[in-house]
């Protein structure tokens, strides 16, 4: 799985022009499921961005994880994170999990960032959205549960 992170204080997630989700403080989650992901990289990938710490602390140091400040997470599908970009000018989305693989893995991404105690909005999965956030930071991480970065 790969996910694009940005603590953001505000984000949203509109289709065909109406809101279907949005939160306050948090972090937006772009997640990109793999055909080689399983339940595993889900319950890793959760684990990990429930306890990432992003936020500011009093001293303004970035010590403190949703979690800790009580934050919103917002999750957006978003396959084409697997964009193969090395030849040519179009990108490859052949490692891209297929939509019924990958549906469920969001699903279970979901729902293990939920167990973490993470409150957690979601755009449709596969529709065509709007994602309107403002990044605050700005703080913007890319996680690969291949690389474990």
């Amino acid at each position: 799985m790969r996910a694009v992170v940005q603590r953001v204080s505000r984000a949203a997630v509109r289709v065909e022009g109406r809101e279907v989700a949005a939160i306050g403080p948090g972090l937006l989650v772009l997640l990109g499921v793999g055909r080689e992901d399983g339940p595993d990289q889900a319950e890793w990938l959760a684990r990990k961005i429930a306890g990432l710490r992003v936020f500011p602390d009093e001293a303004g140091k970035l010590n403190l994880s949703l979690l800790a400040t009580g934050g919103q997470a917002l999750v957006v599908s978003q396959f084409t994170l697997w964009g193969d970009c090395n030849k040519g000018t179009r990108p490859s989305f052949g490692r891209a999990a297929p939509g019924e693989q990958a549906e469920p893995l969001y699903q279970r991404f979901v729902a293990a960032l939920q167990a973490q105690g993470v409150p957690v909005a979601t755009g449709v999965f596969g529709a065509l959205m709007e994602v309107e956030l403002v990044n605050s930071g700005p703080v913007t991480l890319l996680l690969d549960t291949d690389k474990r970065l």
